[in-house]
C-alpha cells in the first residue's frame, strides 16, 4: 500500500515549491498541485514500454501506463527523481533523458504538475516486483487500439495524444 502520510511539495503551474502536503491530502480529492515525472521508453522499432499498475494502487489500479511515473519527493529537483523513479521502477540506471514538456493533469481525485521525458533504450529492464505489476513493450498498433477501452490509464492516453499522436497509425 502507498504511504499515505508521504510529503509531496505542493506547487505552482510554473513548479515553484509553495508548500508541503501528504500523499493522502494530495490524492484526496483536494486539488492540491504537486509534481511528479514521467518517462516514456521507446525501444529504437519504435514500439512503447508501459508498466502495469498493480491492484493495490490508490489510482488507476490494475491499468497499463507510461513506463515510468513517480512524485517527486519534497526538496528533489525533476532531474533527480526521475533518475531515482527509473531506477526504482524499472532497474534502469543508463539512460538518457530528454525533456519535453510539462502540463497540469487534473483527474477527480488530484492536481498533477507533470514533467515529460522520453528516451531511446534497449538494454534492460527488469521490473520493480514491489511497485509494478510487470511490463511490456506495445506496438503504435496496439496502443491505437486500447486507446478508450479501459485499458490504458486516462493519465496516458491524454498525455500520449498530446506529446506522440503522431506515433499513432492510421
Amino acid at each position: 500500500m502507498d504511504n499515505q502520510l508521504e510529503i509531496f511539495p505542493l506547487v505552482d503551474e510554473e513548479g515553484n515549491v509553495v508548500g508541503k502536503a501528504t500523499r493522502g491530502e494530495c490524492h484526496s480529492g483536494s486539488k492540491l498541485l504537486h509534481p511528479v515525472v514521467h518517462l516514456h521508453v521507446f525501444n529504437s522499432h519504435g514500439d512503447i514500454y508501459l508498466q502495469r499498475r498493480p491492484d493495490w494502487k490508490d489510482i488507476q489500479p490494475g491499468k497499463w501506463d507510461t513506463a515510468v511515473g513517480g512524485h517527486i519527493d519534497y526538496g528533489e529537483m525533476p532531474e533527480e527523481a526521475l533518475r531515482r523513479e527509473v531506477r526504482e521502477e524499472l532497474g534502469v540506471t543508463d539512460f538518457e533523458p530528454e525533456f519535453i514538456g510539462k502540463y497540469v493533469f487534473e483527474s477527480k481525485r488530484e492536481r498533477e504538475l507533470v514533467y515529460v521525458n522520453r528516451t531511446v533504450y534497449d538494454g534492460p529492464i527488469q521490473p520493480s516486483t514491489e511497485e509494478l505489476d510487470g511490463g511490456r513493450f506495445w506496438t503504435m498498433q496496439e496502443i491505437r487500439e486500447a486507446m478508450g477501452k479501459g485499458m490504458l490509464t486516462p493519465n496516458f492516453e491524454s498525455e500520449f495524444k498530446k506529446f506522440f499522436k503522431n506515433y499513432l497509425p492510421l
